[in-house]
């Protein structure tokens, strides 16, 4: 697998891979579904620098579409349930603030990021952000009904 790893590699990025040493650390895959696949579905791939992995999403990003032997992959970073589930928590926030165009991202792993008043302010919280708020009115104005929704059904739910 970590041959395969190496073809793809040379195949999409035969730049990346003259000018940068990327170390892989492990390389697994889960259990094979169709015995008739030749290659898994879904492979792992450990490296021993987020650098790398950084530098390797951000060039399929740049180019893409990556293939191997041909035929389109999709490459993509691995989170953790928690994770993903901490992303998806901003998922509101960050639909009304790109509808309002502050440019919203979220940062690895679940962090909110946007610009206002021509700096980027992030958080990595949604308290902090509520603090933040609180300070500008037009902003409070635009996000007021999602924390005062929130805050009423956790205070419903805290009392029970």
């Amino acid at each position: 697998m970590e041959n395969l790893f190496e073809t793809i590699m040379a195949e999409n990025f035969p730049n990346l891979v003259k000018e940068t040493d990327i170390q892989v650390q492990e390389v697994q895959s889960p259990k094979q579904d169709d015995p008739k696949r030749p290659t898994p579905r879904h492979i792992i791939i450990k490296m021993q620098k987020v650098q790398d992995k950084e530098t390797i999403l951000k060039a399929a990003r740049e180019r893409q579409l990556v293939t191997s032997k041909g035929v389109p992959i999709k490459l993509s970073a691995d989170f953790s349930k928690e994770t993903l589930q901490d992303r998806r928590e901003w998922q509101e926030i960050f639909r009304v603030m790109k509808s309002k165009n502050l440019q919203p991202r979220l940062l690895y792993p679940a962090k909110l990021s946007f610009r206002i008043d021509g700096h980027i302010k992030s958080f990595s919280d949604k308290k902090k952000l509520k603090e933040f708020i609180t300070t500008k009115p037009l902003l409070y104005e635009m996000m007021k009904g999602l924390f005062e929704e929130k805050d009423k059904i956790y205070e419903q739910t805290k009392w029970q």
